[in-house]
């Protein structure tokens, strides 16, 4: 059995820790420095001949630097003939732009989806894409999973008394209805304009809160301002509480100040991004374990979807 090997960027190593612990592996050895002038250089310290890889690197914050080092390590492993090289991609940058929502701008999705093709890539896992069609733009095996999983067991832990699932806009009602489904809840709709981008209006609640423990389902959670102004309007139309699970902590800006002066009670996010600083309201569960699951199961040529069923 030719064995496979697990590397790390330096984006989020703590979660490339968590996943080799989880499958009991000791992680690979690569170097990552930058010259004087932030061009990356990397060097792979051991063999990888014949050996499937995988590399562990989010491409958040910084962006533009994740993804050249995940396209770099790449290009380093294609070099040293790596039988297969899969990106476990936590968290996929660049994913909010996935269509031409007006003229004369990018598919920018498309565009990270060519580089990662054309570097050598020959499998992607990430999850909870921000749009799924995302993977129709490789023509290469797209693992996209769900991060709902790991947040059912917690709310079913807190016991609320009366609790309905919301999304937090039109765009998230498939996700928030997979998550409705899977607690055997009924679930409610915030409707919002967005004027701008990184900027958003509440407009009016689509179904009945009064009473009600809200649990707000997301993918992403960036500068706060919908899920922040959700709350509030939740609270307005008498929610009891109301709470957020979202996969992806990008959270820039002002977002932290948000979460603290805002109305919403706690804020679920998985370790797909590492937090900047902590606070009380957040929580954090670990997606690592699933990822390594995955990657055992992609290795062994397993189901991976059964996970989810």
């Amino acid at each position: 059995m030719r064995g496979y090997k697990i590397f790390s960027g330096t984006a989020h190593q703590d979660f490339a820790n968590k996943i080799v612990k989880y499958l009991d592996v000791p992680l690979s050895k690569a170097t990552v420095n930058r010259f004087s002038d932030g061009e990356i250089n990397v060097q792979i310290s051991e063999s990888v001949r014949g050996r499937d890889v995988f590399i562990v690197q989010p491409t958040g914050s910084p962006a533009n630097d994740n993804l050249m080092e995940l396209l770099i390590m790449t290009d380093a492993l294609r070099r040293s003939s790596a039988n297969t090289i899969t990106a476990v991609i936590p968290y996929f940058g660049y994913a909010r732009q996935d269509r031409k929502a007006a003229p004369r701008v990018p598919i920018t999705a498309k565009l990270i989806a060519n580089l990662i093709q054309t570097a050598g890539i020959t499998r992607v896992i990430t999850i909870d894409l921000h749009a799924g069609q995302i993977q129709g733009f490789f023509d290469i095996p797209v693992d996209n999973l769900y991060g709902s999983i790991i947040f059912i067991d917690y709310v079913k832990n807190k016991n609320l008394k009366n609790p309905v699932i919301a999304s937090p806009d039109i765009g998230g009602v498939a996700r928030a209805r997979y998550f409705a489904n899977r607690l055997g809840l009924d679930m409610v709709i915030v409707d919002k304009r967005r004027e701008k981008a990184n900027e958003s209006e509440v407009m009016n609640i689509i179904g009945d809160v009064e009473g009600k423990d809200v649990i707000l389902v997301d993918d992403m959670i960036d500068t706060a301002g919908t899920i922040v102004k959700a709350a509030s309007a939740l609270k307005k139309n008498g929610a009891n509480s109301v709470m957020a699970c979202c996969t992806h902590p990008v959270l820039s800006g002002p977002a932290y100040e948000r979460i603290e002066e805002g109305e919403l009670d706690e804020l679920v996010v998985s370790d797909t991004l590492p937090l900047k600083k902590d606070t009380e309201k957040i929580k954090v569960l670990s997606v690592a374990p699933l990822f390594g699951e995955v990657i055992r199961r992609v290795y062994h040529n397993e189901s991976v979807n059964s996970l989810f069923v």
